[in-house]
């Protein structure tokens, strides 16, 4: 099997918990009926607009983060350390619809991995141009 099929597959499940996030946004917005194109509503409603917004803007740095790792380090160590971010990231979700407070255990789980991608791959990639 290619070993990119794993980091693959581990971009599938982020995008899943993302989609899942932009569903209970929607769904929310029927629940408390709150009128397209606002987003102003109660607190409860906020919260899921929020859980899927910064899931996107978390998004945006995960899947380039992982594929880059994964091409300048090695793909399968991205996918073990990949997987954290949807786990973390649908906690989250699942957190921050029940209290703000409830958010952070997800977001410390899954925003190391953003972090151990872009440095990693950046040192990989440095390395790579000194050594010719």
């Amino acid at each position: 099997m290619n070993e990119m099929a794993y980091p693959g597959l581990v971009t599938c499940l982020a995008l899943l918990v993302y989609y899942y996030t932009l569903f209970e946004a929607g769904r929310a917005r029927g629940r408390f009926k709150v009128p397209a194109p606002s987003h102003d509503g109660p607190e409860d409603y906020q919260r899921y607009v929020r859980a899927h917004v910064n899931t996107l803007e978390h998004l945006v740095l995960f899947v380039p983060g992982l594929w880059l790792f994964a091409f300048a380090v090695d793909p399968l160590w991205g996918a073990g350390i990949g997987v954290f971010w949807p786990i973390g990231r649908l906690l989250y979700a699942l957190g921050y619809y029940r209290s703000a407070e409830r958010r952070v255990v997800g977001l410390l789980i899954s925003m190391p991995p953003l972090y151990v991608f872009v440095l990693g791959a950046m040192i990989a990639f440095v390395m790579e141009l000194a050594n010719g």
